[in-house]
């Protein structure tokens, strides 16, 4: 079963897709690096913080992994680059 979610791209991720926001149907359950790879594959550009971003859904922060999310119509997702300054 497919699901529609929000991405929200921030700093570095929103300058390599050239959005801020945008919808996308993915399964409703998928782990969080599936996920990742589904962006990548929209946005190949992404592939450069495979290493350093994390995924916050529903505003909760997930690693990339096997961890298993199910995602529900209308859930938020953000794609959080690492983060330079101090």
């Amino acid at each position: 079963m497919n699901t529609e979610v929000s991405v929200l791209y921030f700093a570095k991720s929103a300058e390599l897709t050239g959005l801020k926001a945008e919808s996308i149907t993915v399964p409703s359950n998928i782990s969080s690096l599936q996920l990742w790879q589904d962006l990548e594959s929209r946005h190949p550009r992404l592939s450069v913080l495979r290493d350093q971003v994390v995924l916050a859904v529903c505003q909760e922060y997930m690693p990339l992994g096997e961890q298993p999310l199910t995602l529900r119509d209308g859930d938020e997702v953000a794609v959080i680059p690492p983060l330079s300054g101090g």
